[in-house]
């Protein structure tokens, strides 16, 4: 496959499909389908289908329901985002609110039982200069495709520092529903003033001893129903106009012992014990830049025709959070998701295929 140079102007980036530091074990397990223990045969598919959260899951559904025969290939986080999210309330259908990871266990089962093959697997290059569009899995895997759905969506976005780096998964972390239990009974911290800042503070309020959350401006943003909540938790204090400018800790073992905070009217600095520090400050599209020129946004989320899925490679389609940066909720994400094999279907149809 020749590689097709990144492009460097705002307007039209290249995208990349994630390789999330995939293990071989991991990239090589099945999951449902007829065709998942065979690792070495290239398989094709007439639509394929990238990430496993409620776009990629929809749409599988819909295509199989297409007689479509779609191949979903699941990426290293297997369900998406919703796997780290306690109760899911703001999706119809569950009453009362659903565990994240059991909402994506039911989207999972249901794309599976209507006919949609799905694999555990992780795509690390791609060629779609030519069709049928070809990629290739984390264990060398080829696979080819008439039609193309890109539904990897998001993941984390991080503060930048480079002590954040070095204490990430010794003391820093971006998810509290992976990794708040090993902090319970202690004191732990969050940085952010969105939804995902709220809901992890009120997560690990259960848990540890203390949470304290950090902001730099002095309102939130995240929805009112979940400031209530957080306002009458008793062991949450709340930091106004303060950001985080370092993670201190001890390097023999490597662990954190305190965050050092800035006041952003005054510059004061001080340092704040803590044995955990989780950064919840929003998410961005999980794309970078390889071999495969896409349109993409200055802010790096794909780039699509407007009322539709489709991107500037006929027969290659975005949906869910990887191209969505004004909703990225997981009820839109599942109907980006049914668009995108409804125009996938569409097209294949218009090119005989």
């Amino acid at each position: 496959m020749a590689p097709v140079p990144c492009g460097r102007t705002p307007e039209r980036r290249a995208f990349r499909f994630p390789n999330r530091l995939a293990t071989s074990k991991l990239a090589r397990q099945a999951s449902d389908g007829p065709l998942c223990n065979d690792r070495e045969r290239p398989l094709h598919a007439r639509v394929l289908i990238l990430g496993s959260g409620p776009a990629g899951y929809s749409a599988a559904i819909y295509a199989a329901r297409a007689m479509l025969k779609p191949v979903l290939i699941s990426g290293m986080e297997q369900g998406g985002q919703l796997m780290t999210t306690t109760d899911v309330e703001n999706y119809p259908g569950f009453s009362p609110a659903v565990m994240g990871p059991e909402a994506m266990d039911k989207m999972r089962a249901q794309a599976a039982h209507v006919g949609a093959t799905l694999i555990s697997d992780i795509i690390v290059k791609a060629d779609l200069s030519t069709r049928p569009f070809k990629l290739v899995g984390d264990g060398g895997r080829l696979y080819t495709c008439d039609a193309l759905i890109i539904a990897t969506g998001a993941k984390a976005r991080w503060l930048g520092l480079p002590s954040e780096e070095k204490f990430r998964g010794y003391g820093v972390s971006a998810c509290a529903t992976c990794d708040g239990f090993f902090y319970r009974g202690r004191e732990v911290m969050v940085v952010g003033g969105g939804n995902t800042a709220v809901e992890e503070a009120l997560y690990l309020s259960h848990i540890a001893a203390k949470v304290i959350l950090v902001h730099r401006r002095d309102t939130l943003r995240a929805e009112r129903i979940l400031q209530d909540r957080l306002f009458a938790a008793k062991n949450i204090e709340i930091v106004w106009n303060h950001e985080v400018v370092e993670a201190v800790g001890e390097d023999a073992p490597l662990s954190l012992t305190h965050v050092r905070l800035r006041d952003v009217n005054t510059g004061a600095v001080r340092d704040v014990p803590t044995h955990g520090l989780f950064v919840a400050i929003g998410h961005e599209p999980a794309s970078g830049c390889s071999s495969v020129e896409l349109d993409m946004k200055p802010n790096r989320y794909l780039k699509v025709a407007p009322g539709t899925t489709n991107t500037n490679i006929p027969g290659v389609f975005a949906a869910g959070d990887v191209a969505d940066d004004v909703y990225r909720q997981a009820v839109t994400a599942a109907g980006l998701g049914c668009m995108a094999a409804l125009d996938a279907e569409r097209w294949l149809a218009a090119q005989g295929a």
